[in-house]
């Protein structure tokens, strides 16, 4: 346990590192790549580390430019901060209790004097520049456009983050990337929330005139939000994990896993045709079994097959039939912020989130499976009737009014 949380909060330490570095760059440089008179000036990025304890941690140090005002010649270095570093002392017990507690708040300040003691930096100062640094990033994060994203995928899902119910977009570009898009304190069991959140990354630029698949669980208000804002433009590949776990719910614990590997081989069957087969089959097994059962395994069915109906199952499911992307995202996020032990207000716990956000964004692979995703936009198009002719006129905008 004792390592594992050595891990969590070493990586954030290595966030706590880069802030200090930038604020000494920005104190000599003022601007980004200035290139003015001033003494002064950023001029790239190196790639560096420092050691806490026995751990070697990676950094990005940044690189100043500095030019002699009597001789005209110019030298670039590292920020002095990042030679202190490397000459910090072994980790003592003290050290390695404020790694163990964290960047949380409410042992902020013996965390904070662990790292910015030899700095002149007091506790209350390096606290105001986190507070700024926080919000003017996620104020970035809320507003970068999504012009220049060649978006073939959305995947949804609500989940409780940090006690807060947390809704996420995840987009999935044509060449497998996947990038946060925004987020939400909202339930998708109700669809305003949710439209106000897709009108929002459509008003920064999100292009779905090439169509989109919306990968998302079985909740009605996102299902309703999505074919409201995005009708004749999107399809819904229903989360067939989420849809298994709601058939097996309705049965006695005892008889669950039998029914969980008789749902998973059925969904991966290759052809629509066989999935559809098979499930029918296990519909008509649960009529004598349990209704209820039954029902549910028949409830929203065609959607959890749309990658099968769209013929790319076995190129792109692996990483599309379910919604695990995003799970697998808030659960890197609660891992960068479970540690805070007290939450102020709303904006806080956003600021957070977005940094959580964006620094799982910086370790995210691609897609399993992404070398074949051009041939899941050329299935929405089909299905969805959108031809090359057509993909170059104005999409109609009509579903985006109340």
């Amino acid at each position: 346990m004792k390592l594992a949380l050595l891990e969590h909060h070493l990586e954030l330490a290595r966030i706590f590192v880069n802030e200090l570095l930038e604020e000494e760059v920005e104190e000599k440089a003022r601007q980004s790549y200035s290139h003015d008179d001033s003494r002064y000036s950023r001029w790239g990025k190196n790639p560096g580390s420092v050691r806490i304890g026995e751990e070697k941690v990676p950094i990005t140090v940044p690189r100043i430019k500095s030019r002699m005002i009597d001789t005209e010649t110019e030298k670039t270095f590292s920020p002095e901060r990042y030679y202190q570093m490397k000459e910090l002392p072994p980790m003592t017990g003290k050290m390695m209790e404020a790694v163990l507690l964290g960047l949380s708040q409410g042992d902020y300040e013996r965390v904070a004097s662990s790292f910015v003691g030899g700095f002149g930096r007091s506790q209350s100062a390096v606290s105001e520049r986190f507070i700024e640094r926080s919000a003017k990033a996620l104020e970035e994060f809320e507003t970068r456009s999504l012009e220049d994203l060649d978006l073939v995928a959305l995947i949804m899902d609500a989940k409780h983050v940090a006690g807060r119910q947390m809704m996420v977009a995840l987009g999935v570009t044509a060449g497998g990337k996947k990038i946060p898009l925004s987020f939400a304190e909202a339930s998708t069991e109700h669809h305003e929330p949710v439209k106000s959140l897709l009108r929002e990354l459509i008003d920064r630029g999100l292009s779905y005139d090439q169509g989109l698949l919306f990968v998302t669980d079985g909740a009605r208000g996102l299902h309703k939000a999505i074919r409201e804002i995005f009708s004749g433009y999107g399809l819904i590949q229903r989360c067939q994990w989420h849809k298994r776990e709601n058939i097996v719910g309705y049965l006695p614990k005892s008889g669950r896993k039998k029914w969980r590997r008789k749902l998973r081989r059925a969904y991966q069957k290759p052809t629509y045709e066989e999935a559809k087969s098979a499930l029918t089959d296990l519909h008509a097994e649960l009529q004598e079994i349990n209704r209820s059962t039954a029902r549910s395994l028949q409830e929203g069915l065609e959607e959890t097959l749309t990658l099968h109906r769209l013929g790319v199952f076995e190129e792109v499911g692996r990483s599309l039939k379910t919604t695990n992307a995003v799970e697998n995202l808030n659960s890197l996020v609660e891992k960068y912020i479970g540690n805070v032990k007290r939450w102020h207000h709303s904006e806080q716990w956003a600021r957070w989130f977005d940094l959580g956000l964006l620094e799982a964004e910086q370790r995210m692979n691609r897609i399993a499976g992404h070398e074949d995703l051009p041939k899941l936009r050329n299935a929405l198009q089909r299905e969805l009737d959108l031809n090359d002719e057509n993909s170059e006129e104005e999409p109609v905008k009509e579903p985006l009014s109340e």
